[in-house]
Formats: C-alpha cells, structure tokens, sequence
C-alpha cells in the first residue's frame, strides 16, 4: 500500500466542504442503511391530497414523495453498499476505524495493524494486499489475501479444529474433515460423575495458580525497596548478511543501578514473517558494576497509554559482575494479535518493575 490513510471513525459526519471519493459521511450513512437504517421503500412525505387537514393550506403544493423501489431492490442496494463497504481482507464491515488505500481499498483496523507488523518484520514498505495471492497453511491451495482468512475459518477441509467436548477434557485436535467421525466416537461425553469431577479439578488448579501469582505480586509490594519505570523498546536491525529485527530500550537508571531490556521475534527466527503464530521475548540486562550479587524479583505490565493485554509473570535473577544479563524469557501476551499490535506500533512502551530482595 503506497500510502495508508486514516479514514476516521465509521459514522461520523464528514467535515463541510469536503471534496469527492468516498469520505467518512458516506461511509457512515452508507453502514446506517446495511446494518437497520430508514428502509429505502419508506416514503417520507405525503401522498398528493392524502393526509391534510382542515388546517391545511390548499395553495401550498404538496410535499414531493420519495419514490418508491422495485420490490427487492433494497436488498440489492445493500449487498452492493456492504461489498463496497467491507473490509477487503476480513470481509466485515469494519467497527471503528477505517482505513484506504491510494487505490480506493478499505480496511478495518485489525487488518491495517497486521499489514503494518507484516512490513515491520519484512522491513519494507507496507502495501495493499487485496491483490496479493497467498496459499492457505492447511490445505496449500493459493487464495486470493481478501478471501483467505474467510476460506481458513470456514471453507478449508483441512483446518486445524478441536472437538465440541474440549471443555470437559477432550484434547483432540485436528483437520476439520475428521471431526464428525471422531465425535461420533469420543468417550468423553460418555465419562462418569467421578471422571468429570477430576476434570473440574484440574480448572480449579489453572485458578489456584492465578490467585497464587496475584498473592505474589501484593507480597512483593511490601518489599523495601521497589523501584518501577516506563520503559521503550526500539526497532533495530542487525548486521546479519539477512537482518532480523530485534528491540532495545535506552538506558534507565531503577534502584540507583542502570539498566537495558531487550526484545527479540519469535527467538531469532529467520523468517518470522512467514509464521502464523507470533511472540516475543526478552531480557533484562544490568549495566552498572555492584560490589555484591544483587538479588531482584522484576516483572513487565502494559503502559499507562497501551491497550495490549500481559498477563504478569514474575522473573526472578541475581545479578552480579559476571551474570549481569538474565536468559530470554517470553513477553507474556496472550497472543499472536497482540503480538502484531505490539510489531506495528512504532515503538513498544511498557512498564518495568523491579523488586530487591533483602538478605
């Protein structure tokens, strides 16, 4: 996509004066009549000599009358509207923001954000992808970009799919095209009070280790010294013969010691672009010279201005002179689409805290 622009939120009213093409109005009014909008077979107005009262001004010419659609026509007019409309990757009329390309291509912004994180990774410019065809990872068959993700979540025989019973402890996986035979065969809907109540058990241990890791986190709030930081991670390439992309903040000084985090895709893999699944992970790296070992607890939350969702994991190091960098561990998003906000932003900003043990 040459140049992506903003389109503004879907239904607010476009600016006076504006000039031609299909502006926010438009898109807005547009949406009113796919989703429920006024039916373009009502008539606004009066018919000619209906509806006046006593009061009426007999000189006073009649309100014209809409004229009215052939039957079935509306429901034409409204699949062309929702086929100009629709995002052209995700086919869905977007829900907030819209975005267009040079060429007159609209789409959500769930779609824009993975265009930018793909170009991020590929470290090229971002480009309209309606054109562009890809194969599907399951079947290998080549789809046009804008009817992929429908064909990988309805159409593909071969989809990766779990079974209906997955909830009480069924761990199949599979190609769709083998799902009716194996429910038809699970022993799971056909397990005893007892089996079932061990599977409860095991949802009462995924709690248990939710409140044990928040119990932790108030325990470490009582510590003496705590120190926390907004911190922001950089894009940079290496020196590679193929570069890779990996992220580094600037120096920041926490409980008196400075410090580098540091951020890599998917552990350095070579062509990270091409999987489907998405992570990152990183390091926390201290850059002053210490007397003694010092032991921390450190953990890293979403920014005051983010919307990413972590869920909090607690590192534990104890940094010397000669082991002043932790291993890599992963950034704890829930998934892959976070993953891709996190690639198309500009940069990353998150929030550092870092807890000193006493000895």
């Amino acid at each position: 996509m040459s140049s992506m622009e903003e389109r503004g939120e879907v239904g607010v009213a476009a600016a006076p004066g504006s000039s031609g093409g299909l502006g926010v109005g438009a898109v807005g009014a547009a949406l009113e009549t796919v989703v429920g909008g006024p039916s373009m077979q009502e008539e606004v107005g009066f018919r000619r000599g209906e509806g006046l009262g006593p009061d009426s001004d007999p000189d006073e010419p009649p309100p014209k009358k809409r004229m009215r659609l052939p039957e079935g026509e509306s429901g034409k007019l409204e699949e062309r509207l929702y086929s100009v409309l629709c995002c052209t990757v995700c086919l869905d009329l977007p829900k907030a923001s819209v975005y267009q390309c040079t060429n007159g291509h609209l789409m959500c912004a769930g779609c824009f954000i993975h265009l930018l994180a793909d170009s991020r990774l590929k470290e090229e410019q971002a480009t309209c992808p309606n054109l562009i065809d890809i194969y599907c990872p399951f079947c290998l068959k080549q789809f046009p970009r804008s009817s992929l993700e429908r064909h990988q979540k309805e159409e593909c025989q071969d989809r990766v799919t779990q079974c209906k019973y997955k909830r009480i402890g069924c761990p199949w996986k599979g190609p769709f095209h083998e799902l009716p035979a194996h429910e038809e065969e699970c022993c799971h809907p056909t397990k005893t009070g007892t089996e079932l109540m061990g599977i409860l058990g095991e949802m009462d241990q995924s709690h248990s280790r939710e409140l044990t890791l928040y119990n932790s986190i108030f325990s470490l709030l009582c510590y003496e010294k705590i120190g926390f930081t907004e911190v922001q991670f950089r894009p940079y390439r290496t020196d590679d013969f193929i570069t890779r992309l990996y992220y580094e903040s600037p120096r920041f000084t926490v409980l008196n010691q400075t410090w580098v985090l540091k951020a890599r895709v998917n552990d350095s893999e070579r062509n990270p672009n091409l999987s489907c699944k998405r992570t990152l992970s990183f390091q926390l790296i201290l850059k002053s010279k210490v007397n003694s070992a010092i032991e921390c607890s450190f953990l890293l939350l979403k920014g005051p201005y983010d919307d990413v969702r972590i869920k909090p994991v607690i590192h534990h190091h104890a940094f010397s002179n000669d082991t002043n960098e932790t291993d890599y561990v992963p950034l704890p998003i829930t998934d892959s689409v976070e993953c891709n906000k996190l690639l198309a932003a500009k940069n990353i900003n998150l929030r550092l805290f870092i807890f000193q043990i006493q000895k």
